[in-house]
């Protein structure tokens, strides 16, 4: 109901809005001595989506076998990423590639951090007319998926929007419920001389998921037995638990041209600001879980008998500041500081057998660096540095290069090396399960990634090489069956991490093939860092005009695949990913059946998802214990209004 009312209070707004006219006047229907002016009819590219890197892109309403991949819950192509079961759920990552790294330390609990929105992950508009975005996507009972937008123009130069995701889902199997709100508000104003700039955004989010554990027999699930297609009868090891997180942030980037006129140099201040708190809240009233005849304790032992309510907080405040020298000969040279302050707290210290687990992590870390930007003809570069200046050690070397050869070829190189200090669910833990709780003092991890990508006329491909010291992960310690005790290690060796990836798309008259293709290789003394040798996604598909070219259509079958391997398994005490070495799972086929259609500025989508479950046999699985989707038909639109 709370979503239903935040839509239709967002079409309430844009539809009103849209009665004043650019020139600032209201039509009055009374009048008719003067002669109505009637505004020009605004343009595609007067209708634009900022990133905080000042990449512009414009609203595109078309329908595109990418729409089609960015159709999901996390609005993007999710080629790499295995979804649990139920929408807003945690996400298997099969593409190592994928994982973004900064050198500053986050809370942790990573599980939870799929759907939420990061400051690069805001966009901001620049719109002619008021706009409206919907989008609505059925989902796995009793809910549904929605994301609502609506950015204005309050003048030439200063935009707003305001807009909320709202997922509510039930799931198939028991405790698997999923809920979760993103609400963003954004501002971006320019003066009039435009000699200052700013762009600010608020988000308030929240994501509550049911925590079941997995299910208790995989032959109930694998076998034939038709009761258990019904997968609320299966059995699962918790059938109370939840986690919840929520988090608010706001979030400033201006800066200032002193320079009065336009000409070939500009002195440039600049400063962004971020300030967010985070919290985190795991529930279970009941300890035990049942297992056939027997009751397990699925984490071990407990300093409660009921009513586990472990909780974590964390807040953040972020400065830089920095001047900048833009020449247009010599290119674009920024000088900053930062200061980075965090608090990762809980609401007591523990005094244990095995030692004092503080409450508290604490501390500052302060930054100077440059950054050099170069933007001539054909050739784009951007190289940072930065360093710590405080005790606690970081750095920071990131380096990109891209040659535009012409429209159709493009080539990108990228470096980065970091210095990254843990995130902090590593160095502290504090649970009611007397095994989760613990305080380290581990290294800074290294991470150094090398990357070219080519995107030409003829096959788009990325190779990424990356070695890692001082490795972060979560893996099982020594503990009796079906009970998870697991702790956070570091690797004292270095893992070497190779990928390859391909893309390319085959086009005959209405028929079209697209293929992208992932190639992983590990080197590494222990199984530590597990992947999938090979990925795929391979669709066949048809676009056509139909009903006198009324409506745009795009039918055709997507194939997914991933190649057997130790997947990660997942804990939802914590939410984390952790190794383990004992399960492989792959090697089955995903078959999905699409037949999307465009009506002016609506896309329809109807999908029959993994339709081939019922014929290929029932060892599809997330993690061990947590079992793929099963077939379902979802149907949903995204829908634009330009007012």
């Amino acid at each position: 109901m709370r979503n239903i009312i935040i839509v239709v209070f967002l079409l309430t707004l844009s539809t009103g809005i849209s009665q004043v006219q650019n020139n600032g006047s209201v039509r009055d229907n009374a009048s008719t001595d003067e002669p109505v002016k009637i505004a020009p009819k605004a343009t595609f590219d007067q209708y634009r989506v900022i990133t905080l890197q000042k990449d512009t892109t414009f609203v595109d309403t078309s329908l595109t076998i990418k729409k089609e991949y960015q159709y999901n819950y996390l609005r993007k192509d999710i080629f790499g990423l295995l979804p649990f079961a139920n929408e807003g759920q945690t996400y298997t990552v099969l593409d190592n590639s994928l994982k973004n790294y900064t050198a500053f330390p986050d809370i942790g609990f990573s599980g939870k951090h799929f759907n939420y929105l990061q400051v690069d992950d805001i966009n901001y508009f620049s719109v002619a007319t008021p706009l409206t975005e919907l989008y609505f996507k059925t989902v796995m009972g009793q809910g549904q998926s929605i994301d609502a937008l609506v950015a204005l123009n309050i003048s030439e130069r200063l935009n707003v929007s305001i807009a909320y995701k709202g997922l509510r889902s039930l799931g198939k199997y028991i405790n698997q419920l999923s809920s979760a709100g993103n609400f963003r508000f954004t501002t971006s104003y320019h003066s009039s001389n435009n000699r200052y700039f700013l762009n600010f955004h608020f988000t308030g989010q929240d994501i509550l998921n049911g925590e079941n554990g997995g299910i208790t027999n995989l032959d109930d699930f694998e076998g034939n037995d038709v009761t258990f297609q019904n997968r609320a009868r299966l059995e699962v090891y918790l059938t109370d638990a939840r986690s919840f997180m929520k988090g608010n942030r706001v979030f400033l980037d201006h800066n200032f041209k002193f320079n009065r006129s336009d000409n070939k140099s500009a002195l440039v201040l600049s400063h962004q600001f971020t300030y967010e708190n985070k919290y985190y809240e795991y529930n279970q009233r009941t300890l035990f879980s049942r297992v056939g005849n027997e009751e397990i304790l699925r984490f071990g032992e407990a300093f409660v008998t009921s009513g586990i309510n472990d909780q974590a907080r964390y807040n953040k405040l972020y400065n830089k500041v920095g001047a900048i020298y833009d020449n247009s000969l010599l290119g674009k040279f920024q000088f900053f500081v930062e200061d980075f302050r965090y608090n990762f707290y809980y609401d007591k210290i523990l005094v244990l057998d095995s030692g004092v687990v503080p409450n508290a992590i604490s501390g500052e870390v302060n930054t100077i660096g440059g950054q050099y930007e170069y933007r001539k003809n054909k050739w784009n570069g951007t190289f940072l540095y930065s360093n710590s200046v405080t005790n606690q050690s970081l750095s920071n070397v990131d380096a990109k290069l891209k040659y535009q050869l012409d429209e159709k070829n493009s080539f990108l190189f990228q470096y980065q090396m970091l210095n990254k200090i843990p995130d902090h669910i590593y160095n502290l833990s504090q649970s009611s399960y007397i095994n989760y709780n613990w305080s380290n003092n581990f290294n800074n991890e290294k991470i150094n990634i090398l990357e070219a990508t080519a995107k030409t006329q003829w096959v788009d491909a990325t190779l990424q090489l990356s070695s890692y010291d001082d490795y972060l992960y979560f893996s099982q310690d020594a503990s009796p069956d079906r009970t998870q005790l697991i702790s956070p290690k570091q690797y004292a060796e270095t893992i070497n991490y190779v990928s390859l990836k391909v893309s390319r798309e085959f086009k005959w008259g209405k028929f079209a093939l697209d293929n992208t293709f992932l190639y992983q290789q590990v080197d590494q003394n222990d199984d530590i860092l597990n992947v999938p040798q090979l990925l795929t996604r391979n669709t066949l598909y048809f676009s056509d005009y139909v009903f006198k070219k009324a409506m745009f259509l795009q039918t055709g079958f997507i194939f997914n695949y991933f190649s057997k391997y130790y997947v990660n398994d997942y804990n939802p005490l914590i939410t984390e990913a952790f190794v383990q070495n004992e399960v492989k799972i792959g090697d089955f086929p995903m078959l999905d059946f699409f037949i999307n259609a465009r009506i002016r500025q609506t896309r329809i989508f109807l999908k029959a998802e993994h339709f081939n479950s019922g014929f290929t046999g029932n060892r599809y699985y997330n993690a061990p214990n947590y079992p793929y989707r099963d077939f379902m038909i979802r149907f949903g639109l995204v829908w634009n209004f330009f007012q």
